[in-house]
């Protein structure tokens, strides 16, 4: 496996390409977006932390000054360690330790409005474990999972008066899913919720009964793009209020997103099993996987952002993530090239609803340095009952720190890094789950 695989490349304008999996890690989305947001705990609501606040509140893009515009290049690396552990068993280590993240965004501001474009990703998630891991379940090839969800966002921003300004965005998106599951018949055929052709009546005929595992795979291996894919739209609205001088509160609603069933190609995916005890058990089909209803979740921040003294700022936020809605189950349905008729599997997820605190300040220690710290505080929006090795979004709480550096009148440099403690959580199957993570973010930023 690839120690290091990319994980959105978002490049300006000429070659937009969906990436594999992202560890995010307020469940599915990051913890914050841009350098200087996440270096103050992911707070973004009421300051003004360029070009990354299209993809929270768009309203803060109206911070920046009449007359200039401003291009942000950025990449971030995210670090998760993950391993899987069971009784009797080798540990296992997923090897999806390193993601690569670029972002890129651009703005201007005539007057009251203020208009750009930028591609961002929202978030993810994924595992890649060996083919020698229990997990594997003697299939003698590996398991994995890379979930990945960007966007294309086109953001305006308007001061309606010296004090109050709004904001709005549209988001073109997309999805990708590589998925190689192994699992007992038994907990495959608990995820089926449905039949027909062929292929259903040979599940229901008990086709998988000698067998000691099943697979579905669908997988294209590729860096930049995962073999279901989708596109669909999204859209955010935003505020920030002057309350005084020093005194900004901001506030904003995403959207839940509308993306279409993900798909792979007609015989792109797999089901199989091994023979088990009776050789006519032996079970192979290649045919499509539709990943049914996919969404990423509506999310309602309110923040504020105090400057208390010329050198030091102080800002807060609150997130509500609607992730019960969003993430009920995870439904796919496979359509049999070969032997014909489909099958449907439902994975119950239950996702809670997480609230998330972010908390952050900056200090201007010199007129080119500033340097940042913060907390986001959040829980485990996954039950224990449903959570699964192949997708642990599980981490809660981050520490951050970070720093901006002006290299020039026009030009300065922004950088932060994110310290996850290890989350450990056991599953129904008795499985131990553990994961924490090391991300950092790095920006370059030029005004016109």
């Amino acid at each position: 496996m690839k120690a290091s695989r990319k994980l959105f490349l978002l490049t300006p304008l000429c070659a937009l390409l969906a990436a594999g999996s992202a560890h995010a890690t307020n469940g599915m989305l990051m913890e914050g977006y841009g350098p200087i947001s996440t270096g103050m705990g992911g707070a973004s609501q009421a300051i003004d932390h360029g070009n990354a606040g299209m993809a929270q509140n768009p309203a803060t893009l109206g911070m920046m000054a009449d007359g200039t515009a401003r291009l942000d290049v950025a990449f971030g690396i995210l670090g998760p360690d993950v391993s899987s552990a069971m009784a009797g068993m080798p540990t296992a280590e997923s090897g999806g330790t390193s993601y690569l993240m670029p972002a890129f965004g651009y703005t201007r501001r005539n007057g009251a409005l203020t208009y750009g474009l930028g591609v961002f990703a929202q978030g993810g998630m994924g595992t890649e474990y060996d083919a020698n891991s229990f997990l594997a379940m003697g299939s003698g090839s590996p398991v994995r999972s890379e979930l990945g969800v960007g966007n294309v966002i086109f953001p305006v921003a308007y001061q309606v008066n010296p004090n109050l300004t709004v904001g709005a965005t549209l988001k073109f998106m997309w999805s990708s899913l590589d998925l190689r599951m192994a699992a007992t018949p038994a907990q495959l055929g608990a995820m089926v919720t449905g039949g027909s052709g062929t292929l259903g009546a040979a599940l229901g005929a008990g086709a998988l009964n000698t067998a000691t595992w099943a697979r579905i795979d669908f997988s294209d291996d590729n860096d930049f793009t995962g073999s279901a894919k989708s596109t669909g739209f999204g859209a955010a609205l935003g505020m920030t209020y002057k309350v005084n001088k020093d005194v900004v509160m901001g506030a904003s609603y995403q959207f839940k997103s509308a993306l279409n069933d993900m798909e792979t190609g007609g015989s792109s995916a797999s089901m199989s099993a091994n023979p088990g005890a009776a050789p006519t058990a032996t079970f192979v089909d290649n045919g499509k996987i539709t990943v049914v209803d996919f969404q990423m979740p509506s999310v309602f921040a309110v923040g504020a952002s105090w400057q208390a003294s010329p050198a030091l700022l102080l800002a807060a936020d609150l997130k509500y993530i609607g992730w019960n809605d969003a993430m009920k189950s995870f439904k796919m349905r496979y359509d049999s090239a070969g032997m014909g008729g489909s099958v449907s599997f439902a994975m119950q997820q239950e996702w809670k609803d997480q609230t998330v605190l972010n908390l952050g300040l900056a200090w201007k220690a010199n007129e080119a340095l500033t340097l940042r710290a913060g907390l986001n505080l959040a829980g485990n929006p996954i039950p224990d009952a449903y959570v699964n090795p192949l997708f642990p979004a599980t981490v809660k709480n981050h520490v951050t720190l970070g720093l901006g550096y002006q290299v020039s009148k026009a030009g300065d440099f922004n950088m932060s890094l994110t310290m996850a403690p290890k989350v450990t959580v056991t599953t129904p199957q008795a499985v131990i789950i553990s994961h924490s993570q090391t991300n950092w973010q790095f920006m370059y930023s030029h005004r016109f």
